[in-house]
C-alpha cells in the first residue's frame, strides 16, 4: 500500500533554513484545513513544544493544520544521486510503520495507535510475524521477515472505539469511503405517483 506524499522537503518549513546532511529533522503527517493530507518538515530545533497550538514558531505564516496524525525523527541525507528518485515520492504502509516503531526514534504515544494498526495490517500480509510478549507483558514482539529486525508493539483492545478514535489515519491509509449514491429505483419510488383522474383522462383520450 502506498500513501502518496511530498518527499522529505530540502530546507525547514519554519526557518526556511537548507537542511544539511545530518540534521536532525521533525516529520509530520497532517490534515491540513481543506481535508487534503500533507507533511511538514522542519529542524527538531524550531520545533514547537505544542505544534497543534502555534505550529509553525513566531513569524513561520504557516496555517495551523486540523490535525497531526503522527511525528516522527530522521537524519537529513542528501538525495543527489539517488537511483530511483520516484521512491521518495511515495510513503508506503511498510517504512511508515519502520519509521514510527523504530526504537532509535523518539518515543510518541500519539503515534502508538497507528502503530498498533500498522502491525496489524503487515501481519496479515505476513510483512511482520508474531514472536511472543514482552517479559512484563505489555508488548508484542513482532519479526520483520525481510530485515530480520524485531520491533516491540504495544497490545491494545483493537475493537469497534479504537478504529473510531483512529479514523483520520484511517483515512490517510485507506481513503476515505465513498458515499453510496441512491439508486435510481429508490427515486422513482419516493417520486408521487400521478393522480388517478389523470391516468382515466389518458387512458380515454388513446
Amino acid at each position: 500500500m502506498e500513501l502518496n506524499l511530498h518527499p522529505l522537503a530540502t530546507k525547514c518549513c519554519v526557518s526556511g533554513r537548507e537542511f544539511a546532511e545530518g540534521d536532525r529533522v521533525v516529520c509530520y503527517l497532517v490534515r491540513e484545513a481543506d481535508g487534503l493530507t500533507g507533511r511538514r518538515d522542519l529542524l527538531e530545533s524550531e520545533d514547537s513544544p505544542t505544534p497543534l497550538e502555534d505550529f509553525g514558531g513566531t513569524g513561520a505564516n504557516l496555517p495551523k493544520p486540523a490535525e497531526i496524525y503522527c511525528r516522527w525523527v530522521l537524519a537529513y541525507k542528501s538525495r543527489r544521486g539517488e537511483e530511483n528518485a520516484d521512491r521518495a515520492l511515495k510513503l508506503t504502509a511498510e517504512n511508515l510503520f519502520l519509521t514510527l516503531a523504530d526504537p532509535l526514534n523518539p518515543p510518541n504515544e500519539a503515534n502508538t495507535p497507528l502503530i498498533q494498526f500498522l502491525a496489524l495490517m503487515l501481519e496479515r500480509k505476513k510483512i511482520l510475524k508474531p514472536r511472543g510478549i514482552t517479559a512484563d507483558g505489555t508488548k508484542t514482539i513482532l519479526e520483520h521477515m525481510r530485515l530480520h529486525q524485531m520491533f516491540e508493539v504495544p497490545i491494545g483492545d483493537l475493537n469497534a472505539e479504537f478504529f473510531m478514535k483512529i479514523q483520520g489515519q484511517l483515512d490517510v491509509l485507506v481513503g476515505s469511503p465513498k458515499k453510496k449514491e441512491e439508486p435510481k429505483a429508490a427515486e422513482a419510488a419516493a417520486s408521487p405517483a400521478p393522480p388517478t383522474e389523470a391516468v382515466a383522462e389518458n387512458s380515454t383520450s388513446s
